[in-house]
């Protein structure tokens, strides 16, 4: 998988803040309204649309609009994407391992 650098450093920006992380396991449980979210977190509407914006960026959270409310929930796609970011970056192999980067 041929990963584009920006889009993978939107996805780990998204995950790099406690707000945003506590956002991610309120919606495991399915969509929430942005007024539920507000609710459980101690921070204000603009804090909150701030957090969503990041989120809905890395594709990680999609939000749909409904009357004056939006109502967010994890993507499957963007979760699973992050995943692959995830293990791409992380995963090394034997061979690059063994070898010192100063070695000809």
């Amino acid at each position: 998988m041929e990963c584009d650098d920006k889009k993978i450093a939107a996805v780990f920006k998204a995950f790099c803040d406690e707000n945003r992380i506590r956002i991610l396991r309120l919606l495991l449980s399915g969509e929430k309204c942005a007024c539920k979210l507000l609710e459980e977190l101690s921070i204000s509407q603009p804090t909150l649309s701030h957090h969503m914006k990041i989120l809905c960026d890395s594709g990680v959270v999609v939000g749909r609009k409904e009357g004056k409310w939006m109502h967010y929930s994890i993507s499957s796609e963007g979760a699973e994407d992050a995943g692959k970011y995830l293990h791409e970056l992380t995963n090394v192999t034997c061979a690059d391992s063994l070898k010192s980067c100063c070695e000809q």
